[in-house]
C-alpha cells in the first residue's frame, strides 16, 4: 500500500512549539488567554497567525484590518517562502537574544520581528508591480515599530533585530542571510544619485547598535561593524570594523558572529 507524503503544513515544528508554548503561557497566566487565543491559538497556521498579526499592528482608518489580512493572507497563499522565512526569524531570535525565551514572543511581542514580516509583505507586493500599497505597508511600518525599511530591499532569512528602534534599510539595500543588528542601524545612500545607492550586507554579518552603513558598499560575510562605527568603504570577509570613519581593527574572531553576538574586541 503506498504512503502518500505528509503536506508541509502538517509536519511544522515550528507552529507546532509555538501552540504549546500559547497553552502554556495561558496556564501560567489566564489574563492574557484572550490575546493569546486571538493572536495565535485561533488559527490553523502560522501563515493565518502572521496575516492576523500584520494586519492588527497596521490597520488605521485608511485601512481596515480586515482588508490589510486579506491582503496578507494572499501573499502568504502565492509565496511559500514568506512564511519560510518568518519560522527561520522566530529561531533565529529565539537562538541569539538572551530576552527570548519562548517561539511566541517575537510574534507577540518583538517589534523588529514584526516589522520584518510585514515588509515581506510589503516586498511581495513590490514584485507583484503593486507599489503604492507597498508604501502603504511601508508608511505604517514606520509609524507604528519605528521601523522604515523600503519595499524594494532585499533581505535574507533567519534575521534578528534586537530591540529594532530606529532601524533604517534603503531601497537598493540587500541583506544576506543569518544577519543580526541592533537598534539604530542605518543602511543608507549617499548623495542623491538614483541607481543603486545602499549597501550589500553578506551572510552571517552582526551590525552593532547605532551603526551607519552608508553608499554602494559591500560588507563582507561573517564581518562584524562595531556599535556607533559609519562604514563608508567595502569591508573584506571576516573582519571587524570600527571607528568614524570605520576602519578595520582584527579578525572577525569567530565564524559567526551573527550567531555568537559578541561585540567585543580587542585592542
Amino acid at each position: 500500500m503506498a504512503h502518500t507524503q505528509p503536506s508541509v503544513t502538517a509536519v511544522d515544528p515550528v507552529w507546532d512549539r509555538m501552540t504549546q508554548e500559547a497553552e502554556d503561557a495561558i496556564s501560567e497566566e489566564p489574563l492574557l488567554g484572550g490575546q493569546i487565543h486571538s493572536a495565535l491559538l485561533h488559527h490553523p497556521s502560522i501563515e493565518n497567525a502572521l496575516a492576523y498579526r500584520i494586519a492588527m499592528k497596521l490597520t488605521n482608518s485608511e485601512m481596515s484590518e480586515q482588508l490589510l489580512r486579506e491582503i496578507c493572507d494572499e501573499a502568504y497563499r502565492a509565496d511559500p517562502d514568506l512564511a519560510a522565512s518568518a519560522r527561520a526569524d522566530i529561531v533565529a531570535t529565539y537562538d541569539r537574544d538572551p530576552a527570548c525565551h519562548r517561539f511566541i514572543q517575537p510574534l507577540l511581542y518583538f517589534k523588529g520581528f514584526q516589522a520584518v514580516q510585514a515588509y515581506r509583505v510589503a516586498h511581495w507586493l513590490w514584485r507583484e508591480g503593486r507599489q503604492d500599497l507597498a508604501y502603504f505597508f511601508q508608511m505604517r511600518c514606520s509609524e507604528v515599530y519605528g521601523i522604515d525599511i523600503h519595499p524594494a530591499a532585499r533581505i535574507g532569512q533567519g534575521i534578528m533585530i534586537d530591540h529594532a528602534h530606529s532601524i533604517v534599510i534603503g531601497e537598493t539595500a540587500v541583506v544576506g542571510n543569518n544577519v543580526s543588528m541592533l537598534h539604530s542601524v542605518t543602511l543608507g545612500g549617499t548623495g542623491k544619485e538614483e541607481e543603486d545607492r545602499h549597501p550589500k550586507i553578506g551572510d552571517g554579518v552582526l551590525i552593532g547598535a547605532g551603526a551607519k552603513v552608508l553608499g554602494n558598499i559591500r560588507i563582507g560575510h561573517c564581518s562584524r561593524i562595531a556599535a556607533g562605527s559609519v562604514v563608508l568603504h567595502d569591508v573584506d570577509s571576516c573582519k571587524t570594523v570600527a571607528g568614524v570613519p570605520a576602519k578595520v581593527v582584527g579578525e572577525a574572531g569567530c565564524d559567526q558572529p551573527s550567531l555568537t553576538m559578541d561585540h567585543l574586541f580587542g585592542g
